[in-house]
């Protein structure tokens, strides 16, 4: 492979922003639920068409305490209703700027909720189709997810983690896990290359497990997000990966 899409959760509040978008193909804007608002929605949309950056809605819980990232207990219905709400207004506002919602992901706990739980997993990716079946869903690479959207007819974009370590299931350490970030920049250069020209990320019990890389999420909250994009941009072009958003 010698292609990625480089996508990152942005209009959370993180300040940053402006200098993440120009290194970035595809933006995940969140909705006005765990983080942003209209303005900040509208701001970030014209920042991103201004840049030629694939706008994405980044729909989440209503739980700004806890950032979006506590899981709580929610039938499939609720799950369809706040994914298709939030990224219709994030449509609205998208067309308003000019611009179009091209593809959805949706945020912290509820993303882990809808990669291991089928019946969580169909709801987000109805809730998607019903929005617009031409929008990509962006799924955790061999996840549930994955699976309902594909089986919804929606195109489905595998994505992987460059500061996250994995389990030998290919799924994501939980953040309550030690060392579920991975701290060291280096580390986490060396797992990007690893899945994206391998096709494999190694595991932390030392396994080989093979993984999908279509496109690769960049946190845009952290202290260093900026320095960090820079360094994975350049060792990804030396690698001779190039990037494209898979929405476009």
């Amino acid at each position: 492979m010698n292609r990625i899409d480089l996508n990152c959760d942005l209009g959370e509040g993180a300040g940053h922003d402006a200098e993440l978008m120009p290194l970035i193909t595809s933006a995940n804007i969140a909705c006005g639920a765990h983080a942003g608002d209209e303005a900040t929605m509208r701001e970030t949309c014209l920042l991103a068409w201004q840049h030629g950056v694939a706008i994405g809605a980044h729909p989440g819980f209503a739980d700004r305490e806890h950032f979006g990232r506590r899981e709580w207990p929610v039938t499939p219905k609720q799950v369809a209703d706040l994914v298709f709400s939030q990224t219709r207004l994030l449509q609205e506002i998208a067309l308003d700027c000019g611009g179009q919602v091209r593809h959805v992901k949706v945020h912290g706990a509820l993303y882990n909720m809808a990669a291991r739980d089928p019946a969580l997993a169909r709801a987000v990716a109805e809730a998607t189709r019903e929005a617009d079946p031409r929008l990509v869903l962006f799924a955790l690479a061999g996840s549930h997810l994955m699976t309902a959207g594909r089986e919804c007819g929606l195109a489905v974009a595998s994505e992987v983690f460059a500061d996250r370590t994995y389990q030998a299931d290919g799924s994501l350490t939980p953040r309550t896990a030690p060392g579920a970030v991975i701290e060291d920049v280096d580390q986490a250069l060396q797992q990007v290359r690893q899945m994206v020209r391998d096709g494999t990320v190694t595991a932390v019990n030392g396994v080989r497990v093979p993984i999908q890389a279509d496109t690769l999420c960049l946190h845009g909250d952290g202290v260093q997000a900026v320095w960090f994009a820079r360094r994975l941009r350049a060792a990804l072009e030396q690698a001779g990966i190039e990037f494209k958003s898979i929405s476009a």
